[in-house]
């Protein structure tokens, strides 16, 4: 497990630019923390280090929404797809939006807050990376946890 510390939005999203090369071989990452506490946030660093014109929004009531990225020679990316898990009753309900197909495309980066809800059915290389309100109000604590198949970032 490492620890990252941000003092701002900014930090938080360039952060995001950071651990999306540190794990450039793994396509799930998985986020949890409290509500506010950055996970969104960070997604659209992810977005805008992929080049993704389009607004990230949260997709508390659509469950799901899909970005196309722009073609990219540093980029092996063509699609994020960004999960909210709060609303969900089951994982069932993801299933049926098909994604098992997106955890097994290499040419997709999926996002999935309040990935705890759903740890158990998350593939064996899922980065975990954790969110924490720091002492200050804009500050964040990050947690991420390397997969077992990979050696410390």
């Amino acid at each position: 497990m490492k620890k990252h510390t941000t003092k701002n939005e900014k930090e938080t999203l360039a952060l995001a630019k950071i651990l999306l090369n540190d794990f450039n071989d793994n396509n799930v990452f998985a986020l949890t923390g409290n509500l506010g506490s950055g996970k969104t946030t960070f997604t659209k660093g992810l977005g805008k280090s992929l080049k993704i014109k389009e607004n990230i929004l949260s997709p508390t009531f659509n469950i799901m929404r899909v970005y196309n990225i722009p073609i990219n020679k540093k980029n092996k990316y063509k699609y994020l797809c960004h999960i909210d898990a709060y609303r969900l009753q089951s994982f069932d309900d993801l299933k049926d939006l098909g994604i098992n197909n997106y955890f097994k495309s290499p040419e997709t980066l999926t996002i999935i807050e309040w990935a705890d809800k759903i740890k158990g059915f998350l593939p064996k290389n899922t980065v975990f990376i954790d969110f924490k309100i720091g002492k200050k109000e804009t500050e964040r604590i990050i947690y991420t946890t390397v997969p077992k198949t990979q050696s410390d970032s």
